[in-house]
């Protein structure tokens, strides 16, 4: 007599299913910068994502902003979802790269390389001095710290003191000034492969940042500021440390917004842009790996598409009681924010998550 052994099929608590979705989750980000480095040569239609072929200009102007405002939310969140501070003022070192370095060529006539160099520089030097005096204090006085520096930059910005800053009007860099593979509509692919390798850099740089010995230190003070001072370390020390890195990348990702643009705009100075990267972050995941990026990315598409829906001639002919809340972008991204949250609790990045903990029958 012989005794029939049970065949396990490869079902998703089974050890080989398990090594597959490990070598999935190790390989994926490889495939998808793949995927991003070839959007340029691609003709494919989207039809309602899109308004041309991926690779036309328009296109990929959409899709680069997508991808600097994505590496920007993830470099806020080494502050938010890294370090817990909730700061208010990350937009001004995002616009004093972008300032800086347009004034540079424009008005100190520098090269492009130099004034890009000392563009970053600016905002990282800026980062450093409001970053060590706003830590001074901790929780909701030094949100509100972060808070009236960014208000005192952003009128210094709008009062255009001696004509530097442009006022309402911004500056606008000037074509002469930039190499000639970033400047006019037919060099647009250029300008998305650096947003893609700035979106690249940040998020290397945050991965190392996060799993070095100073990460884990962030850790501890996001969880409880006060242990870690038991243990006889100074957390002003790696707090600054965290402010200074994401201001760095905040100054960054000004610079190529700029070149993205063609100029660098007061609505970049203001807290409200600050508050636009928390929604990201949130909308995404706060200390997630890839939850921020998520959350940048979406929210970015979602500004600049729904802004064109609110003007449609679909809006147009509905009733009022419907056209004018619908014709008015931020009330429609409002919604949708409201109802993501509601939707996905704690961001788009831990909804895996709560898939598997629903097929397995338990809370997530």
């Amino acid at each position: 007599m012989t005794t029939a052994v049970p065949v396990r099929t490869a079902g998703p608590d089974t050890p080989r299913a398990r090594a597959g979705a490990r070598a999935w989750t190790r390989w994926w980000p490889a495939a998808a910068l793949a995927v991003l480095v070839a959007v340029p040569y691609s003709a494919m239609p989207l039809p309602g994502l899109l308004d041309g072929p991926v690779g036309s200009a328009g296109s990929l102007q959409l899709l680069a902003l997508c991808l600097v405002f994505g590496a920007l939310a993830t470099g806020y969140d080494l502050l938010l979802g890294r370090t817990g501070l909730l700061s208010f003022g990350h937009a001004l070192y995002f616009a004093a790269g972008s300032y800086a370095t347009e004034i540079l060529m424009a008005g100190a006539g520098l090269p492009f390389v130099p004034a890009v160099l000392l563009g970053l520089l600016s905002g990282t030097v800026l980062a450093a001095l409001l970053g060590s005096v706003s830590l001074r204090v901790s929780g909701i006085a030094f949100s509100m710290v972060t808070l009236a520096f960014a208000q005192a930059g952003s009128l210094l910005v709008e009062r255009d003191p001696g004509g530097v800053t442009g006022g309402e009007e911004g500056r606008a860099v000037p074509a002469d000034k930039l190499p000639s593979f970033l400047a006019g509509i037919d060099n647009t692919a250029n300008l998305y492969w650096i947003a893609l390798a700035y979106l690249v850099l940040t998020v290397a740089v945050v991965q190392w940042a996060v799993r070095s010995p100073t990460g884990r230190v962030w850790e501890g003070i996001r969880e409880n500021e006060r242990r870690v001072e038991v243990l006889g370390l100074r957390p002003y020390g790696f707090k600054l440390v965290a402010f200074v890195l994401a201001g760095a990348l905040a100054a960054g990702g000004g610079v190529v917004h700029l070149l993205l643009t063609g100029g660098a705009t007061p609505r970049t100075t203001t807290s409200d842009f600050t508050l636009s990267l928390l929604v990201m972050v949130v909308l995404g995941g706060s200390g997630s790996r890839w939850g921020p990026l998520i959350g940048g990315v979406a929210y970015t598409w979602a500004d600049q598409r729904l802004g064109d829906l609110a003007g449609s001639d679909t809006v147009t002919g509905l009733p009022q009681v419907l056209r004018v809340p619908l014709s008015q972008p931020l009330f429609l991204l409002g919604t949708l924010f409201v109802v993501a949250v509601y939707v996905l609790p704690g961001g788009v990045a831990r909804l895996p998550e709560r898939l598997r903990a629903a097929r397995g029958g338990r809370a997530p």
